[in-house]
């Protein structure tokens, strides 16, 4: 199904007028994702896109092609929905998720909705490691949590949906400075190292060999952001996908000196259950929304 891929790409391209987060949105190299773009021009014997700027927009025949495409890969959609068995009666789906995903899931929950209206999803949100036991107990059928490093067991199934970088978060009144330094000198807010995210950014200061001057420690990444835009501290955590931080006036994201550390979101389930048509859908659905 390579030419239902290049068309998702093709959407994706044509909703952000960029290569390069069309590739992050669906996990390619922008290498890849240009070469897809090449062998759809190719398929239709026409250029599908105006390069002259910063930005990739669509021409005359991208923008006519555009609707078909979308309304090629709808129908796709419904005769996965069928096949997954999403035109049956499942019963009720739980789907647990860590705070900062449980807006994205809801949003995506909702676009299910409004295509398979009989649907009956509940979401639940808690910590990473209890939403783990509980998908494995069988009490919920599926979470969207913060992966760790080590092998999962056979019995459960990891489909990764997105992933953020862990950065450093400054008051923009704060002076420049390396975040070495910053880290030193600064009060410094600690997001909770009980949680998944919490040990990850703990790993990542140690890796760098950072020294922290310890102030508070709270299990909240928007409650941090928060103290840190009234300029309380500074902190490390990961760049929420549907954050404003960048674009906060009085925020400041610095990148840390050793590039690759991410947080990895994924959705975890039981490797087989009767639920897997409308887990797989909500997968899709919330990479959509991201």
């Amino acid at each position: 199904m390579s030419t239902i891929r290049f068309l998702r790409t093709f959407v994706a391209v044509a909703r952000h007028g960029s290569f390069a987060i069309a590739a992050e949105q669906m996990a390619l190299t922008q290498s890849a994702v240009s070469m897809q773009m090449r062998a759809l021009e190719t398929e239709f014997k026409h250029e599908l896109f105006d390069r002259s700027g910063r930005k990739v927009l669509l021409n005359a025949m991208g923008k006519n092609l555009l609707p078909h495409a979308q309304q090629l890969l709808a129908v796709y959609e419904a005769m996965r929905m069928t096949a997954g068995g999403l035109e049956k009666d499942v019963g009720p789906v739980t789907i647990g998720a860590v705070e900062s995903v449980v807006g994205a899931l809801a949003e995506a929950a909702a676009h299910l909705k409004m295509t398979r209206p009989n649907l009956d999803v509940r979401i639940t949100a808690a910590k990473s490691v209890d939403l783990a036991a509980r998908v494995d107990s069988g009490e919920i059928d599926a979470a969207v949590i913060i992966d760790t490093p080590g092998r999962r067991p056979a019995s459960v199934q990891w489909t990764p949906v997105y992933s953020e970088p862990v950065v450093l978060l400054v008051n923009t009144n704060v002076a420049d400075a390396p975040p070495a330094e910053l880290l030193k000198s600064q009060r410094f807010l600690r997001f909770d190292r009980t949680q998944r995210t919490g040990a990850l950014i703990d790993r990542a200061l140690r890796k760098q060999r950072f020294k922290v001057n310890e102030f508070l420690e709270l299990n909240s990444l928007e409650g941090i952001a928060e103290l840190v835009r009234q300029g309380i501290g500074i902190a490390v955590v990961p760049l929420l996908r549907r954050s404003s931080w960048t674009r906060d006036d009085a925020l400041r994201v610095v990148p840390l000196p050793e590039a690759g550390v991410k947080r990895h979101v994924g959705m975890l389930e039981r490797a087989q259950h009767g639920k897997m048509g409308v887990t797989g859908a909500l997968v899709r659905e919330l990479k959509e929304v991201i």
